[in-house]
C-alpha cells in the first residue's frame, strides 16, 4: 500500500538549501591529515638547554644546526653525525660555505671539557663561525 504525498502536483519544485554533506566531509578530511602530518613536521631533539638572558640575534633562513646530546652523541639538524665524520658531514650541509654561521645546541649535562673538544673540533675543521643556542631566561 504506498500514499501519495505530492497533493497531485507533478512538477517538481526547486530546493533552495545548500547541501553541506560534501563540504563537511572534505573539512573532516583535512583535519584528519592536518592531524597526522603536524607531529611529523616537528623536530624531536630532546636537549636541556641551558637558560640566557642575551639579547635575541637574527636568525637565518635555513640555520645549521649541531646538537650535542647528555650521551655525548652528535646530530646534524636531524641526523646522526659520527664525530670521525663530522668535518665532512659538515661541509657537506654547508656546502662547503666555511663562513656560514654554525648553531651549537648542548645539553647542560654535558661537561664544559666535553663543549670545548667538540668546539676545537669544529675550529680544525675550519668551522670558526660558531652560536651557542640557549633558552630565553626573565630578565632581573
Amino acid at each position: 500500500m504506498s500514499v501519495r504525498l505530492d497533493h497531485g502536483d507533478d512538477a517538481l519544485s526547486e530546493v533552495h538549501e545548500i547541501n553541506v554533506t560534501p563540504f563537511i566531509d572534505v573539512i573532516l578530511v583535512l583535519l584528519i591529515i592536518f592531524m597526522i602530518a603536524a607531529p611529523l613536521a616537528t623536530v624531536d631533539i630532546s636537549v636541556d638547554l641551558p637558560a640566557a638572558n642575551a639579547e635575541r640575534s637574527s636568525r637565518p633562513d635555513k640555520p645549521l644546526f649541531l646538537t650535542l646530546k647528555s650521551d655525548l652523541s652528535l646530530t646534524l639538524d636531524n641526523d646522526a653525525v659520527n664525530r670521525a665524520a663530522l668535518a665532512p658531514s659538515l661541509d657537506k650541509a654547508a656546502s662547503g660555505d666555511k663562513e656560514q654561521r654554525l648553531f651549537l645546541r648542548a645539553d647542560k649535562a654535558v661537561p664544559y671539557g666535553d663543549l670545548m673538544t667538540l668546539m676545537n673540533e669544529l675550529r680544525s675543521a675550519g668551522y670558526l663561525h660558531v652560536a651557542l643556542v640557549g633558552l630565553e631566561a626573565d630578565k632581573p
